[in-house]
């Protein structure tokens, strides 16, 4: 019987661990192939949500920025004088807007072309527009025109025509004369040139108005034909300082409205607000164009925009007729006893009553 050979230990040998193999590079598997396996992809990142929000808050920045610039940029003049014997605070909302016939900032060629005269033409500065907003507390508003020939009181010079005024002391003159003659405490200025009411039409891109009749004249720069047409910056300035028609100073009121409503109304429409190459134009032009008094700022301009195209009572102060003055030349007199019933319920924040309502002109 044999046996198996003795077996001998042999001594233990601690062998080193073994190194991993490297990992295979990204896109490689094993079994051959670069296509990764299915869900593997990267997804890409949806930028679309950030893209509409970006652009929410530039919309709503946008409105915002060209606010703080308006009301930064604003010329503002003392036009507002506290004086003995000051009519005091009445309900509602008093604005006077001005339109005068200053050139200052225009060229030889732009007096030209707007057809406005040399500036050595006049002695000082007068009101070509003279305009009367009352916003009430509640209800309409009213938009008084007072015409430029109108014969009142003017403190320090004696009767006269109201934009002798203006002429004579500037705006603090004409504030105190208005005051004086219709018993209402004006709250707010706002006065525009020439220049600045052309730029402001050319910058919507014209305004679209409808003329019963032609309308030629030359000194006003114009020769429009009758029917619907568009007007651009240095028309439309012809077309609301022309009195070549029959009823002269009040076929101009009618047409300064009618235009004012026009302009507003194209201003703050979409297609001008949402295109910057009109918004951006009319709201620097309206800044520089525009003189208001120390107390106005944008929200106080917004909301006479807002009252003059919320279909407001549309007016001229009282006409009593006309009469030549020496020295004065040929004026406008105010129906006393109208005219003071009038502004008595405009004072008394109250519905001016509809037969004092002027349709001449209206």
């Amino acid at each position: 019987m044999g046996y198996a050979p003795t077996q001998r230990p042999e001594p233990f040998r601690d062998e080193p661990p073994r190194t991993p193999p490297p990992p295979l590079p990204p896109g490689k598997r094993r079994g051959g192939g670069d296509r990764p396996p299915r869900g593997s992809r990267p997804r890409k990142k949806r930028h679309w949500f950030r893209w509409i929000l970006s652009l929410l808050v530039v919309l709503l920045l946008i409105p915002v920025a060209a606010a703080i610039y308006v009301d930064t940029h604003l010329t503002r003049i003392d036009a507002l004088a506290n004086y003995q014997g000051r009519v005091g605070d009445t309900p509602g909302t008093n604005w006077l807007l001005v339109g005068s016939d200053s050139r200052s900032g225009l060229s030889k060629e732009q007096e030209q072309q707007l057809s406005t005269g040399d500036s050595s033409d006049v002695e000082g500065e007068r009101t070509d527009t003279v305009m009367l907003v009352h916003i009430p507390k509640s209800g309409r508003p009213t938009l008084v025109s007072i015409p430029r020939d109108s014969y009142v009181s003017i403190p320090g010079v004696g009767k006269d025509k109201i934009n002798a005024s203006f002429a004579a002391g500037g705006a603090q003159l004409l504030v105190k004369t208005v005051e004086g003659a219709t018993g209402l405490h004006i709250d707010h200025y706002m006065q525009i040139g020439f220049g600045g009411f052309a730029n402001m039409v050319d910058a919507v891109g014209g305004i679209d108005m409808c003329l019963d009749a032609p309308m030629n004249d030359p000194l006003a720069g114009i020769n429009l034909p009758a029917g619907c047409q568009k007007l651009n910056g240095p028309e439309a300035l012809g077309f609301v300082r022309s009195r070549a028609t029959p009823r002269a100073d009040l076929d101009r009121m009618l047409n300064q409205r009618k235009f004012l409503n026009a302009l507003l109304k194209k201003a703050s429409s979409p297609a001008t607000l949402a295109n910057p190459f009109r918004s951006w134009p009319l709201v620097s032009d309206l800044t520089a164009a525009l003189k208001v008094d120390n107390g106005a700022h944008i929200w106080n301009l917004a909301s006479l925009g807002n009252a003059l195209t919320d279909d407001p009572i549309t007016t001229t102060v009282p006409v009593g007729g006309f009469e030549d003055v020496a020295g004065s030349g040929n004026v406008l007199l105010w129906d006393k006893t109208k005219a003071s019933a009038f502004f008595d319920a405009l004072a008394k924040d109250q519905q001016v009553p509809s037969d004092l309502i002027t349709t001449v002109g209206s």
